[in-house]
Parts: structure tokens; sequence; C-alpha cells
């Protein structure tokens, strides 16, 4: 396997801190890639997979935008350009309420639903091959470390 100075063609780190960011903000990229690859033959990306996946967590609950944007693996303010795609492509609905017409509640449609199921099991298949270099252990370690990182 090519160290991160060889795959972004640099010299070596100096400070073994700059290596881990710069190494953590490659793989992320890499990781969201490989998703993507797997997400492009069923017509949807990641963030737009992300949403369908809030959705189907709440089990024919609606949502409003702001909780799924605060729900969001990546943080954007796009959202309602996210719900937009994908009610063209008839995977989620959406209803303003009477009472506040500014509040619109989503929800994931059968056929959203059905696009997850069909999703789900090459998606899975190919985060479980990236995984599999890393033994449990460790992965634990690493989201020990992760969280770590984000601790202010």
């Amino acid at each position: 396997m090519p160290t991160i100075e060889e795959l972004i063609k640099t010299k070596p780190y100096k400070d073994p801190r700059d290596r881990a960011l710069i190494n953590i903000i490659y793989t992320g990229s890499w990781l969201v890639n490989r998703i993507n690859q797997v997400l492009k033959p069923f017509g949807i990306s990641e963030p737009q997979y992300n949403v369908l996946r809030i959705l189907r967590g709440q089990n024919g609950n609606p949502m409003n935008l702001f909780e799924i944007q605060s729900r969001m693996v990546q943080k954007m303010s796009n959202v309602s350009r996210l719900i937009d795609k994908l009610l063209e492509k008839g995977l989620v609905e959406r209803n303003e309420r009477k009472e506040n017409r500014r509040m619109v509640d989503i929800f994931i449609t059968e056929k959203g639903l059905t696009m997850l199921k069909d999703v789900d099991v090459p998606l899975q298949k190919s985060l479980k091959n990236i995984l599999e270099n890393l033994s449990k252990d460790e992965a634990a370690q690493l989201a020990i470390w992760l969280d770590k990182l984000r601790e202010e």
C-alpha cells in the first residue's frame, strides 16, 4: 500500500500531526469517491444517499429541512436543493404544514425505500472490503482517535 507521501507526491512530513491531518483529509475524500462509485449506477450522490438513510430511519415519520441538515454526515447549506433532486426522482415527498407554510415535512417514498434496499447490498460489500484492512480492535481505536480529534 502506498504511503500518503507517495500518493500525493510530496516529501516526508516533519511533524507526524501534519502527516496525520493530510492523511485524514485524503482518506475522507477517497472514501466518498468509493461510495459515489457504488451509488452512481443508482443515479444518486453520497449526500442524497445520506438524506434517504436519515428519512428511512424515521420509519415513516416526517422530518423538516433543519432536522435533516442537523443529522447529515457532511454539513451543507444546500439541503433544500438535495431534496429537490430527490423529489424529481420520486424518492421523497414534500408536504407543507397547514399551520405554517414555511415549515415543510419531508417523507421517503416507497420508491426511495426500494432504492435503498437495492443500494444496501453493494454498498455494504464495498465498505466491508475497505474495512477488512482493519481488525475490530483497530477500528475501535481509530474511532476513538477520530472522536478525540473533534474535541475542542
